[in-house]
């Protein structure tokens, strides 16, 4: 059981992940930042993503452990390393996994100025908290714990495989206030979730009189739902897995419908707000769907050894496998074939921003600003807030920053961020616009490079565009 546990701590720690955005934020010269906050501003025409490469994200972390707290070299052994990081994690601690590949992302305008995107993206998410009772009882027994209640509904995981197809218009109202919002169609690929879960463990002195102890599970009721599973394990290789799968991408699974909705208020020249809120949405799963449930309540007070005369060829009974059978008749599986709606989660960003610097912005010999549009700087410094609904509450983030523009081909933005996995996340990003071509790439806690075993959060972004200014 401890290697077992040492092989989760290993899992989790090395492929963990989060969804927070915060360099990518506001970056108005990328597309993709419309994909945050459908109420940008847009400085040009036309944009174009390349394919695949337009944007690809691989972020990583805990909000508990890290990598060195385990595998550091220390006088304390492994074992106790996993016992004491066990009992210092609570079970509001998370563990997620998120991962995003563009495969598809256009824009245009219109001449009545509205900005229109579309595109797809496949998407990963999955989040468990730690089960910090569990976790011990697997680790220390019950010896040492008679009378303690183990709480099972600490139980609390979910996943999702799915490809989005979205469609948003951006328009700007006035010289204050850009608007938007985008449409989303979910095609679930596959999906698991067990997040309402009840039921108690204990161990306590035993009041039938026939062992010293006795063993009490209550108030169990635990459900699996899921979809999109079930049908692969009847295939007989990995190729039809696959093509399965990628049938589901393209409209072949279960479906479900979704909205972004942003603004950008420009308070005056120097002052600029943004918020979004995004995936306001649900998925209903009604194709191979199978839902589990184990509900009852058993009590264990020892089990009757029965000796055989001596000489008479009998055997002893088969004690274990008879247990088994007993809980297994106590606890039944059930299957439910029933559809059921999942809730996206819910994702809301805010900032604030104060510009100063360098005056920019004008087109032509004249460096004049169209008809309504307020004065740019190079320079600007702010505040972001991000937040996710998450099934045991919400996970948040704080963020400070300063974006410069160095030239008309490069822009930088630095991040400070608070949030679950640390107070000290360093994050920078860079944008290129030479002639259509743009680039971005983001990274953050860049003060654990040098040692990303110490990170409990590692993120890196970039992606390519075509973008296309009829005024330049």
């Amino acid at each position: 059981m401890k290697y077992l546990i040492t092989c989760v701590f290993m899992f989790w720690v090395i492929t963990l992940f989060s969804q927070n955005k915060e360099v990518l934020y506001g970056l108005e010269e990328t597309p993709q930042a419309m994909l945050l906050n459908p109420g940008s501003r847009i400085s040009y025409d036309y944009h174009f993503g390349v394919p695949f490469l337009s944007h690809i994200h691989i972020n990583g972390g805990s909000s508990g452990v890290s990598v060195y707290d385990i595998f550091q070299e220390s006088s304390l052994d492994i074992n106790t390393r996993i016992r004491n990081k066990i009992f210092e994690l609570e079970n509001t601690d998370f563990f997620t996994a998120t991962q995003q590949l563009e495969l598809l992302n256009i824009g245009w305008k219109n001449k009545k100025d509205y900005y229109f995107s579309g595109g797809v993206y496949q998407e990963f998410d999955f989040v468990l908290y730690f089960p910090k009772d569990l976790a011990i009882l697997a680790w220390e027994g019950n010896t040492n714990y008679i009378g303690k209640e183990f709480d099972l509904g600490e139980i609390n995981v979910s996943g999702d495989l799915l490809t989005v197809y979205h469609f948003g218009a951006n328009k700007k109202i006035n010289e204050k206030i850009t608007i938007g919002a985008r449409i989303k169609l979910y095609s679930s690929i596959l999906s698991f979730r067990s997040t309402s879960n009840t039921g108690t463990f204990v161990t306590r002195l035993s009041e039938s009189g026939n062992n010293i102890y006795e063993h009490i599970v209550s108030n169990t009721n635990m459900t699996l739902n899921t979809s999109g599973i079930a049908s692969l394990s009847d295939l007989s290789d990995t190729s039809q897995a696959v093509s399965k799968l990628l049938g589901r991408a393209f409209f072949g699974g279960n479906f479900g419908l979704g909205i972004d909705l942003g603004a950008t208020y420009e308070i005056n020249e120097k002052w600029t707000a943004s918020a979004s809120v995004l995936d306001l949405g649900a998925i209903f799963h009604k194709k191979d769907v199978e839902s589990y449930n184990v509900s009852g309540e058993y009590t264990l007070d020892g089990i009757e050894l029965l000796f055989p005369p001596l000489g008479n060829g009998e055997s002893s009974p088969p004690y274990y496998e008879d247990l088994i059978d007993d809980i297994e008749e106590t606890f039944p599986i059930d299957t439910i074939y029933d559809s059921y709606t999942q809730m996206r989660p819910i994702k809301m960003y805010a900032s604030v921003k104060y510009n100063f610097g360098k005056a920019i912005g004008g087109y032509g010999a004249c460096n004049c600003l169209k008809m309504g549009e307020n004065q740019e700087y190079n320079q600007s410094v702010g505040f972001q807030y991000f937040n996710m609904i998450r099934p045991k509450g919400p996970q948040m983030a704080a963020t400070l920053f300063y974006y410069r523009r160095l030239s008309d081909y490069f822009s930088v933005k630095a991040t400070y961020t608070a949030d679950s996995y640390s107070y000290s996340n360093i994050g920078l990003g860079l944008v290129t616009n030479i002639k259509m071509v743009n680039f971005y790439i983001v990274a953050d806690n860049l003060q654990w490079y040098s040692n990303f075993a110490k990170a409990k959060s590692v993120s890196l972004q970039f992606g390519f565009n075509i973008i296309i200014d009829k005024n330049e």
